[in-house]
Formats: structure tokens, C-alpha cells, sequence
């Protein structure tokens, strides 16, 4: 009788499932499945519409967005068409204009750094300016989204009349000497990738010879100090 009344109740199961019979509102167990796996169903529909939503939102900068995520990188490994010099250069503009300290540029101090630069951009303007180069939707600038404007400028990739190129153009940093065409043949490639091994080891020499060079300055700035207090003993 037992068996017999399990294997009834397991092909009423499959006949649920199979949608060949309906549950029982009395029975309890078959009713709550099919009310739970249909709460699951709905439950992700509105999770996939309201993260379609969001991103259309996000796109369309009718909201604002969540926390940033984070991106390590190496800027001389990453931007070799730039030389260490012109990219402490360009580091040194965007913390000069990153006043919360944050590690970001947002809206606000971008229409503060186009203001000082003297070419002032409207809202729409602006938010068209961040869009531009925005890889992570999040509406503000990171220090590698900052280096991409001045990569797609010295690409040519940039409008005449839009905003990231006017800032290009009077950041007074020249992006314009080093290029980043692509190679045409592999032996071009090659040999670019040679020169810009030695261009690399050259700056860490001078700027270890430059290191060095301030160095024994401090040191007889001090020794020089020490004798002048011995002379008043």
C-alpha cells in the first residue's frame, strides 16, 4: 500500500510538471512547488529588467552611478607612446584639478579645469566630454580614462570642435611628437618595440643620474652647514 501510494503521488508530480493535470489547492505540496518556481521566474525577470534599465539609464545620464569599480594599472607599461616624463606631466595636471583627492575627476571639477583653461563647457558639454572616454559608466574620469584623452588626441581620433580636444590643446603637454600609429610590417613593429625598451632604460638612467645628483647636492648643502655651526662653538 505504501509503495503503491508513492508511485502515485511521484506520477502526479510528473503529470504537474508536464502540465497534464493541475495541483490541488488542498494538497499543499504540489501547489507550493509550482507557486515557488513561478516567484523564482518572476523574481529574475525583474532583476534582468531593472539592470537593462539601469544601463540605459546609466547611458543616457538620467541617473547617477554606483560605486566605481577600481582598475589597477601601470601607466609606462600601459601608454608606451608616452614618454615617463609627459605622463608625470599629465599626472600632475589631473591631481592639480582631482580637488575632492579621490582619485577621480567628476563633473564638477571638469567644469572647473575647462574654466581654468579658459574654454568653458556647457553641462551637456561636459557630460559629453566624460562619455567620451567613460569605459566604466561610472561619470567621472580615473587617471587611465585621462590618459586615454590625450592618446586619442595624439591618434588624431579626437573632433576638432570637441571638448576633450580643446583640453588637449591647451594642457601644454605635446603628445603630438611621440605618435601611435600602428605598425604596418612586424619588422616595424620590432624595432619600435627596441627603441622604446632603450627610450625607457635611458629615462630610469637619467633619472637616477638626476637622483644622485641631488643627492650629494643635500650632502654638501649639509656638510657646509655642519662647518658654519662648528665655527660659532
Amino acid at each position: 500500500m505504501a509503495s503503491d501510494e508513492l508511485a502515485s503521488k511521484l506520477q502526479r508530480r510528473l503529470d504537474i510538471g508536464d502540465g497534464r493535470s493541475e495541483p490541488e489547492p488542498e494538497s499543499g505540496s504540489g501547489h507550493e512547488l509550482v507557486a515557488e518556481e513561478k516567484q523564482a521566474t518572476a523574481a529574475a525577470d525583474t532583476e534582468l529588467s531593472a539592470k537593462l534599465l539601469r544601463r540605459g539609464e546609466l547611458n543616457d545620464g538620467s541617473t547617477d552611478p554606483q560605486q566605481p569599480s577600481l582598475r589597477l594599472f601601470n601607466p609606462n607599461t600601459e601608454f608606451k607612446e608616452f614618454s615617463r616624463k609627459q605622463i608625470r606631466d599629465m599626472e600632475g595636471m589631473f591631481r592639480r584639478y582631482d580637488a575632492g583627492k579621490d582619485g577621480f575627476i567628476d563633473l564638477m571639477e571638469l567644469k572647473l579645469m575647462m574654466e581654468k583653461l579658459e574654454a568653458p563647457q556647457t553641462h551637456l558639454g561636459l557630460k559629453n566630454m566624460i562619455k567620451e572616454v567613460d569605459e566604466d559608466f561610472d561619470g567621472k574620469l580615473s587617471f587611465r580614462e585621462f590618459l586615454l584623452i590625450f592618446r586619442k588626441a595624439a591618434a588624431g581620433e579626437l573632433a576638432e570642435d570637441s571638448g576633450l580636444h580643446v583640453l588637449a590643446q591647451l594642457s601644454e603637454i605635446d603628445v603630438s611628437t611621440e605618435g601611435v600609429k600602428g605598425a604596418k610590417t612586424f619588422f616595424e613593429a620590432k624595432v619600435r618595440a627596441i627603441n622604446d625598451s632603450n627610450r625607457f632604460e635611458q629615462e630610469i638612467k637619467e633619472e637616477q643620474e638626476e637622483k644622485k645628483k641631488q643627492a650629494e647636492t643635500k650632502k654638501q648643502k649639509q656638510a657646509a652647514f655642519k662647518e658654519l655651526q662648528s665655527a660659532f662653538k
